[in-house]
């Protein structure tokens, strides 16, 4: 990995001339992510995020942290927070921000327990795809305290396909609609496609049962989106 998404945090944090991000997916365009959006302050956080650090609890890890900023919030706030994400040069501009508990680490690869383990933007992300999913679920069940909570959100995507006559939508008939292969590019350096998984609530709520998950609703957003806690 080239670490691009973390080249673009870091760029920013250091003041190194940062560009746009551009992302491009198996079934969109390319689109230009301004970086500074994940800088942002908890007054210019969606409310499905802001829902989610409201209900935190106890010992947290932030999964995929990226630019820190939900964590900087959770610090703040005094609560003991580990951040971790596989880019180092996130981790790095974390660092620089002021956060005291950050690892560039794989989720899979942690030992410990919690009693609030965050994943936002799209936290479903990480999973890749739906296959991987139960393997995701059951490492972070086992990482949960008496009492723990997984907070995750993500998006049905349906709306990106077509709709037919009949008012059903025009979804690949090989594997599941949510799964994308996303392609970063920045700086003219493009980083090797990678998979993403979106998943509509009621995948995520069977993935969840599938794997001794309790999966509970919390809030739905205006663009598809929503918030769900997960809990044994």
């Amino acid at each position: 990995m080239k670490d691009l998404f973390g080249k673009a945090i870091l760029d920013f944090q250091t003041n190194n001339s940062p560009q746009d991000l551009v992302t491009e997916t198996n079934i969109s365009e390319a689109d230009e992510m301004s970086v500074d959006y994940l800088f942002r302050s908890y007054n210019e956080m969606p409310k499905l995020e802001k829902k989610a650090l409201q209900l935190c609890k106890g010992k947290i890890l932030d999964v995929g942290c990226g630019a820190g900023s939900h964590s900087l919030y959770l610090q703040e706030k005094g609560f003991e927070v580990i951040s971790i994400d596989i880019s180092a040069n996130a981790i790095k501009a974390c660092e620089l921000r002021g956060l005291k508990n950050v690892r560039v680490q794989n989720v899979l690869d942690i030992d410990e327990k919690f009693d609030t383990i965050l994943l936002l933007m799209n936290g479903t992300g990480i999973f890749g795809t739906l296959s991987e999913t139960s393997k995701f679920l059951q490492k972070l069940k086992s990482l949960l305290n008496p009492n723990g909570q997984i907070l995750i959100d993500s998006s049905d995507i349906i709306y990106m396909f077509d709709e037919a006559d009949d008012g059903s939508y025009l979804v690949p008939a090989d594997g599941y609609y949510g799964e994308l292969t996303f392609t970063i590019n920045y700086k003219n350096e493009t980083e090797e496609p990678f998979p993403w998984l979106y998943m509509d609530y009621n995948t995520l709520q069977n993935a969840a049962h599938a794997n001794g998950l309790q999966c509970e609703l919390v809030q739905e957003g205006k663009h598809f989106d929503y918030l769900a806690k997960l809990t044994i």
